[in-house]
């Protein structure tokens, strides 16, 4: 009878793995399951001899996967291979076809690589695994629990699904950012340039009128003196201001590989003024759909959490995250360590305690998430609305200044002349 190696979790979460007689995978599972354990990983005895086998024979073959592929690429083939599997097609036939489809790139190379991993004797979730830029840990994750459970083609809808909503709101988060972005440095760029080439020209003209009693104003001689220290050094000055922002960008990307960086960057985004609220909003949203869409998925809790925590994408709920699957591996609920560690609202603390009575946990999440990404699109238009008008008075006042100082030293002379 073939055996079957096995990684499951018991009802405390902890991490267990040996071997099972059967004659099926399906079979392999089941008895599993009569043990009280959860299955995570089930695949036959010899097929990490021919996994091996497949990855050194396909070594040299393997260049160009490496590559990131579009967040749109991923989805259409997880849609189209759900189709597939719904159909009845077997994975590897449906991987070939997709194969054949795709446009020369990354992802055809990709796709190719984890069908021949297939056909050497690996599951669909650790053929994926292998390449993380391609599929993250969230889907292969999903891939997985879509194989133990043998609902693949259902998973992979959920997942394309997850991907879209994701990307949607992502794109609208950047496209609020890019409209302001452009202003205001196109603002920039047009204060350099009065500063740097339209005022020096005036320079000659306005010092002469600070002889005798027609001294300049105290706005003038500032402006004067900040167009002074800009073309200063061949126009040094002026090169490094213009800089200034490319290099805080760098920093800020710099700062941001590190934990304690990403740590200290998030929580001052939570606390920024306008913003702080969107900030909550989106990410509230992405790790509750994350999670919701784990569970839903079959997930163990503990093991859904710990992926939630690595895709959160903001460092504060990630900490939140952790403390949370340590108190639910002590035997605490999800609402208490939620509701202690005062990084959500209390509407998310009940509706998470509620789901936790009633069993829809995943249901109560994917409301929430619902909820919250609906608020963020009302806030994002309502920061667009704010920010013009303010854009507006910024940049009207820069060059209203400048055009002020500019003609204040000719309004005091005829003051002095009358």
């Amino acid at each position: 009878m073939p055996v079957f190696q096995y990684q499951a979790l018991d009802a405390k979460g902890n991490e267990s793995a040996g071997q099972i007689e059967a004659l099926s995978s399906k079979e392999a599972i089941s008895k599993i399951r009569n043990k009280g354990l959860f299955p995570t990983k089930v695949r036959a005895q010899n097929a990490a001899r021919k996994v091996k086998v497949a990855k050194d024979a396909a070594g040299p073959k393997r260049r160009g996967a490496g590559g990131r592929v579009k967040i749109k690429t991923v989805t259409e083939f997880a849609r189209q291979m759900s189709t597939l599997q719904d159909a009845g097609l077997a994975i590897l036939r449906s991987l070939r076809i997709l194969e054949e489809q795709a446009k020369k790139g990354t992802f055809k190379r990709v796709v190719g690589y984890v069908a021949d991993d297939i056909e050497g004797g690996a599951t669909l979730s650790e053929a994926m695994g292998k390449y993380p830029k391609c599929f993250n840990r969230l889907f292969v994750n999903m891939v997985a629990a879509g194989e133990v459970g043998g609902v693949l083609d259902v998973i992979l809808n959920r997942v394309a699904d997850f991907l879209e909503k994701a990307e949607r709101l992502k794109a609208k988060i950047k496209g609020a950012m890019v409209y302001p972005a452009v202003v205001m440095s196109a603002a920039f760029l047009i204060v350099m340039g009065l500063m740097i080439f339209i005022v020096p020209t005036f320079s000659e003209v306005l010092s002469d009128m600070s002889d005798g009693k027609a001294g300049l104003p105290a706005l003038t001689q500032i402006l004067l003196n900040i167009s002074n220290w800009l073309t200063d050094r061949k126009g040094l000055n002026a090169a490094i201001v213009i800089a200034c922002p490319f290099v805080l960008f760098s920093l800020l990307k710099l700062v941001r590989q590190f934990q304690k960086g990403r740590y200290v960057m998030d929580w001052l985004k939570l606390r920024t003024p306008v913003i702080k609220k969107l900030v909550y909003k989106t990410a509230v949203a992405r790790w509750t759909r994350t999670l919701a869409t784990l569970i839903s998925a079959g997930v163990p809790i503990l093991e859904a959490l710990n992926i939630t925590r690595e895709t959160a994408d903001n460092e504060i709920y990630g900490s939140m995250l952790n403390k949370v699957q340590n108190a639910i591996r002590q035997g605490n609920t999800f609402a208490n360590p939620l509701r202690q560690s005062k990084t959500v609202d209390s509407i998310v603390v009940n509706m998470v305690d509620v789901g936790e009575e009633t069993g829809d946990l995943d249901k109560m999440l994917q409301k929430i998430a619902d909820n919250f990404d609906e608020e963020a699109d009302v806030l994002v238009g309502s920061l667009m609305s704010l920010l013009e008008p303010i854009m507006i008075i910024v940049l009207g006042g820069l060059v209203g200044t400048i055009v002020l100082a500019m003609f204040l030293p000719m309004v005091k002379m005829i003051q002095v002349l009358m």
